[in-house]
């Protein structure tokens, strides 16, 4: 499963740099072709950033990276009730 996803990242963080590039910098297309271009990219951009995310995830729970620092609710609302003291 996690070999899917990161292909998958792969994939579409590539059609997001090619297409994306396209959509910017490429001289002569119509207006249909710069849209579809810019459409493309954008699908790219959500998905590579889906696919990303859920590696990461996979990858804490599997213990292959550490945990990220994030603190108990109990933790946080008593830091933010100090905030302002």
């Amino acid at each position: 499963m996690k070999k899917w996803i990161a292909i998958i990242n792969v994939i579409a963080w590539s059609g997001f740099w090619a297409f994306g590039y396209l959509a910017i910098s490429a001289q002569g297309l119509s207006e249909t072709q710069l849209v579809v271009a810019a459409f493309l990219a954008f699908a790219g951009l959500v998905s590579g950033s889906i696919a990303y995310m859920r590696l990461v995830r996979l990858s804490e729970d599997s213990g292959y990276a550490r945990k990220t620092n994030q603190l108990a609710p109990e933790e946080r609302d008593r830091a933010q009730a100090q905030w302002g003291e």
